[in-house]
């Protein structure tokens, strides 16, 4: 950003600019296996909070049941994500991470996070690394 501004409609185009600049980075390096950004964010939630439905998850990332649904479908499929009866509710089926999809999610977070923390370490000073620090907690609040 050139000129520095506090117009929120500034500040959130820049930052969709580089969000998405960083995603595709953080792709780039990542081994691809064809995994979408909604299947890769549904097997990160199921590995951080565990066991879901599919509704938790739609409501937890706020979109569609549908969209969920497919793809849990496809993650199934490829045997990265596995459905069991609720024990609780037989209605209810759980999803939960595989073997298969904790190796993926660890071959992306180091592939892709760790070409990030060298750049961070390579081009930001200590400073930096900290204002970058702090800003992630206003970044966080946006989404919660």
């Amino acid at each position: 950003m050139s000129n520095r501004t506090s117009d929120p409609a500034d500040l959130a185009d820049e930052l969709q600019d580089v969000v998405g600049a960083l995603v595709r980075r953080m792709r780039s390096a990542s081994p691809s296996r064809e995994v979408s950004l909604t299947q890769v964010s549904i097997l990160k939630r199921l590995d951080r909070e565990g066991t879901a439905t599919v509704a938790d998850l739609a409501r937890a990332d706020k979109i569609r049941h549908q969209s969920v649904n497919v793809a849990v479908a496809a993650l199934i499929e490829r045997g990265l994500v596995h459905k069991t009866a609720d024990t609780a509710d037989l209605r209810r089926k759980l999803l939960g991470l595989t073997d298969a999809g904790r190796t993926l999610l660890a071959e992306r977070r180091e592939a892709g996070s760790g070409h990030i923390a060298e750049l961070i370490a390579d081009r930001m000073d200590q400073a930096e690394q900290q204002q970058v620090s702090a800003a992630l907690v206003l970044l966080r609040r946006l989404i919660e």
